[in-house]
């Protein structure tokens, strides 16, 4: 009997030891010169001068400020943003409606407009000689440099967190679940708290923690609506700047230590998310046992 011959596999990119190696190499380098080192830099810095100096730096008034105004303005976008981001992938992902194609893109603008063209956005929608700015001064409503302004710009650079999270995967699950729950008699309210929240709260959580990080660094379009008054309207990455501008560079680094700080636990947490998400078996359950 004739044997047929065999074929050979095709090489793969990854059989290659030299060019595996190289490719680590390159991504490994860069890693160290381009992330690393700019975190040991700070942590450095930040001490350079000896724990006296950063702890005062620390508890300095305006530095206080400046971290209590950052904590408010997440306080209030991060919730906001979550309840658009759950709303917005709710109605494009489980209803068919005319212009959803539209609200996808006007989801993704914050993404693609520069921060600070955003806040000179608002500059001219808000401002004295803006759209709103002679109704606004009339009533005595101040929204730009003034905490308003810092929160509402805040808002629009993370609009697009959760919603980009929670779309993809409600997507892949369909809405047969949903439309079991509301044909078994579930409200709408319901059918989200025991049907929908369960197979997404991994994802929801991962655009919190990315949602939070972002307002809590952002610069752009907060520079530009706060008017960088000291002690009054400097967020975080605005006092940093100060500082710098100011020649103490030593109170810089030490403020832009926390910052650095709040992006490492992001990570791990981001991590973290990614593992139980990654790890979780994704059970079809009977939507009845859901609703009863």
């Amino acid at each position: 009997m004739s044997t047929l011959p065999t074929r050979k596999k095709p090489p793969r990119v990854g059989d290659n030891p030299i060019f595996r190696r190289t490719l680590i190499g390159i991504v490994l380098v860069l890693v160290a010169f381009v992330i690393v080192a700019p975190l040991i830099i700070i942590g450095v810095e930040a001490f350079s001068k000896g724990w006296v100096v950063y702890r005062d730096t620390i508890i300095h008034p305006d530095t206080l400020h400046a971290i209590g105004l950052t904590v408010l303005a997440a306080l209030i976008a991060v919730p906001v943003n979550t309840a658009f981001g759950i709303a917005a992938a709710w109605a494009i992902t489980k209803f068919d409606f005319w212009g959803k194609r539209f609200l996808l893109v006007v989801i993704e603008i914050p993404f693609s407009v520069s921060p600070i063209v955003a806040g000179v956005a608002y500059l001219f929608v808000y401002g004295l000689q803006g759209l709103f700015g002679p109704l606004l001064d009339a009533y005595d409503i101040k929204i730009l440099f003034a905490v308003p302004g810092i929160i509402i710009a805040s808002m629009f650079v993370t609009a697009p967190f959760v919603a980009r999270e929670l779309i993809p995967l409600m997507q892949a699950q369909g809405r047969d679940l949903e439309e079991a729950a509301t044909s078994l008699g579930a409200s709408g309210f319901r059918t989200f708290l025991s049907v929908t929240l369960p197979n997404v709260k991994w994802a929801l959580l991962y655009g919190v923690i990315l949602c939070n990080a972002r307002v809590m660094g952002e610069f752009g379009a907060v520079s530009v609506v706060s008017g960088n008054i000291r002690g009054q309207t400097n967020t975080l990455p605005l006092h940093i700047e100060l500082l710098y501008h100011d020649y103490q560079a030593a109170g810089a680094f030490a403020s832009a230590s926390i910052l650095a700080t709040i992006a490492v636990f992001t990570i791990i947490a981001k991590v973290l998310l990614e593992r139980q998400g990654a790890g979780r078996v994704r059970k079809t359950a009977n939507p009845a046992e859901k609703i009863a």
